[in-house]
């Protein structure tokens, strides 16, 4: 994993940014799909002034990271949404862009520069793994990125994001299921099969039916040492 070639990191400005707002600093990183036909597409319109949107970064199929927004601003990815009690993502995150059509495998070199950036980006504004998060994370009425193909345990097992430990706990009861879902960090005005449905697009992405033992226990295996938003 570590052996594949990862291209050095370039810089192409977009102008789609502004302050954060009340001197907020980055304590959450937010993970997305460009859901576009190509890097070199979506690049174009993240950089685009009339589309007003950004993010800080925006990783190839091969690799290549490109630096578009600098991180002390505030890069427009995120959109309405919440995490932690964080109702202004983008004042509070880096967003992270992977070049993915959305239905598609995340190529191994796209992998290796995602792992080397967290690594970078997380050192430097010292946020716990537990504040790496899917854009369907703080968003899932209306985004499922970074997408039930992406590889999150993966993360996980270098510390670069947040993973039920095994063994897993006994299954509390179901109605702790909402308040663990909101300990972890989802936003508090979520219905239950939202709720459901964006833990599960993460960490049971194949998973139907109603809520069963394995996702309450999931959610209290996470729930033990999660840090989603530590600075």
């Amino acid at each position: 994993m570590g052996s594949v070639a990862v291209p050095a990191a370039v810089t192409l400005p977009s102008p789609n940014f502004s302050e954060r707002r009340g001197g907020a600093k980055p304590s959450l990183i937010v993970i997305h799909y460009t859901a576009m036909e190509s890097c070199a597409a979506a690049r174009d319109r993240l950089c685009d002034p009339d589309a007003e949107v950004s993010a800080h970064w925006l990783i190839s199929e091969t690799g290549q990271a490109e630096a578009l927004v600098d991180e002390s601003f505030r890069a427009w990815h995120a959109g309405a949404g919440e995490w932690a009690g964080i109702t202004d993502v983008n004042s509070h995150s880096i967003g992270i862009e992977l070049a993915n059509r959305g239905n598609h495998p995340f190529p191994e070199p796209q992998m290796v520069a995602l792992e080397r950036l967290l690594r970078q980006v997380m050192h430097r504004w010292a946020i716990a793994p537990g504040g790496v998060i899917g854009h369907s994370d703080m968003a899932p009425a209306r985004k499922s990125d970074p997408g039930p193909r992406f590889d999150w345990q993966r993360l996980a097992r270098q510390g670069l994001a947040l993973w039920p430990s095994l063994p897993l706990p006994a299954a509390p009861q179901p109605s702790q299921f909402r308040p663990l879902a909101l300990a972890l960090g989802y936003a508090t005005d979520l219905p239950d099969d939202l709720l459901l449905r964006a833990l599960r697009l993460r960490y049971r992405p194949w998973a139907t039916g109603p809520l069963d033992a394995r996702d309450l226990q999931i959610l209290a295996a996470l729930t033990v040492d999660a840090t989603p938003a530590q600075a």
